[in-house]
Parts: C-alpha cells; structure tokens; sequence
C-alpha cells in the first residue's frame, strides 16, 4: 500500500466565543445585552453631537483664516517687527527672572558658606591653642632636655680635664 492510505484528515469546526470565554454555541442568550443596547443608543447620539461640533470648528477656522489672510499681509509690515519686539520683550523678562533667580541662589550659598565659616571659627581657634599650648610645652621640654645634656657634657668634660690636670 502507498502512504497515502495511511494519511489522515483533520476538520476544524469554528466555535464562536464571547469575551468571558464561553461559547457562544451554548449561550442562551440570543441578541446582545441590554447593556450593550444601552451604551450604543447613549453613544451614538454623544458621538453625532461631537463629530458635528469638530466640523463647525473646522469651517470656523477655515473662514477666519480666510477673512484674516489679507489683513495679516496688508499689516505685515507693522506686525512682524511687533512680533518680534514682543518676542525680544518675553525673551527678556525671562532672562532677567532667570537671572535674578542665578543671583539669589548664589547669594544664598554665600550665606550659608559664611554662616558655617564663623560657626567652626571658634573650634578652630580653640583647636589652635590647643595646638599651640602643645607645642609650647613640647618645646620647653626638648629646651630643658637639650641643657641637662649640654650640662652634663659639660660637666663630663670639666671632669675629663681636671682629670687629665692631675696626671700630669
């Protein structure tokens, strides 16, 4: 035998589903729901009323710009450098608000700068004498170590000498 008499057929049946999942086949419900009913006969007319407004705003401002074209050129000459004062005018109060802004801020970081120089400047100053006071006092002990040692030296020396005095 050939391998086609081996073959086999598949038949796909299609079930229609709903939204939650259920086949339709074994819904009871034969129309939509009266929800549904409800949100198309609200919509509709909502959906009318907006669409009808968009194409009213449309038409206005087709015309305006029609009526508005020829003044716009007929004023051109007055209304571009008004513009551009205008916009000159905005870009500076902006600059100079951002400018103030830049000014105080930094103002503030001075302050505080200040403000935290002058609170440590007494721990510091005591630091200092501190350090100072330290200092003194590690001095005058190397000065009195220093002279015992030349005392000494000098006392071993005197005695080498009245030493080597008498052997003579």
């Amino acid at each position: 035998m050939s391998d086609r008499s081996h073959t086999h057929q598949l038949q796909v049946h299609p079930q229609l589903y709903d939204p939650t999942g259920k086949s339709l086949h074994h819904s009871t419900q034969k129309g939509p729901s009266t929800s549904q009913v409800l949100a198309v006969v609200t919509l509709l007319p909502v959906g009318g009323i907006l669409l009808a407004l968009s194409g009213l705003t449309l038409a206005g401002t087709v015309l305006g710009l029609a009526l508005a074209t020829p003044v716009f050129i007929l004023f051109s000459p007055v209304l571009v450098p008004a513009a551009i004062a205008i916009g000159l005018a905005v870009m500076a109060f902006l600059a100079s608000g951002a400018f103030g802004l830049t000014a105080l801020s930094s103002l503030s970081w001075i302050v505080n700068v200040l403000r935290n120089a002058t609170a440590a400047v007494p721990n510091q100053l005591e630091e200092a004498k501190k350090r100072m006071a330290d200092l003194a006092g590690y001095t005058g002990q190397k000065t009195k170590d220093v002279g015992q040692t030349i005392q000494n030296k000098a006392q071993e020396s005197g005695r080498t000498q009245a030493y080597e005095a008498g052997k003579t």
